[in-house]
């Protein structure tokens, strides 16, 4: 194999590797999303559609400076991620604080799902649906667990308890 084709293959180039390359990875953070704003939102007596704000994805980068920020104050996450996303206007954070919180949590949806960190709900129905997730809200239910506790559990762990859960249910209590 020559150099460049090694080259290639390494980064993913090569025709037909079915890899992406670095540009292709890092192209997403390049786009930019026109999203129509709900009038309602803006001025709760008119209908249909605002206009439109400009918003680009946030990037890990932007992510990392967001958290450091926003360290001790949750709140601020959500207004600092709004103002680092949205181009057009470009709002100042007295700006945004001054939003009623209706829009903020619009955009941030928004900014949410152009940065790719929104689930879509038939994806959040699937997972819902999904047996180790029933089986977490089953034992949620049953022990009054928290998720962290249901995370600790091993598979076999999980299983058992399942298993006595059924065999109560069944009339097999072995007490």
């Amino acid at each position: 194999m020559t150099p460049q084709a090694l080259d290639q293959v390494e980064q993913g180039t090569a025709a037909g590797s079915g890899f992406l390359s670095a540009d292709e990875l890092l192209a997403g953070s390049a786009l930019r999303f026109e999203v129509a704003v709900p009038a309602a939102l803006v001025d709760p007596a008119r209908a249909g559609l605002a206009g439109q704000v400009r918003l680009r994805p946030l990037t890990v980068a932007d992510l990392q400076l967001i958290t450091r920020a926003a360290k001790a104050n949750d709140g601020l996450v959500a207004a600092l991620m709004v103002r680092t996303a949205v181009e057009e206007p470009r709002l100042t954070m007295a700006q945004i604080n001054a939003m009623p919180i209706g829009l903020l949590e619009f955009l941030l949806a928004e900014v949410n799902r152009v940065s790719g960190l929104a689930m879509p709900a038939d994806s959040l129905e699937a997972a819902a649906a999904a047996p180790i997730a029933r089986a977490a809200h089953l034992l949620a239910r049953q022990f009054g667990w928290t998720p962290q506790q249901i995370g600790e559990l091993t598979l076999g762990q999980i299983l058992l308890h399942l298993q006595l859960l059924r065999d109560e249910g069944a009339g097999g209590d072995t007490r």
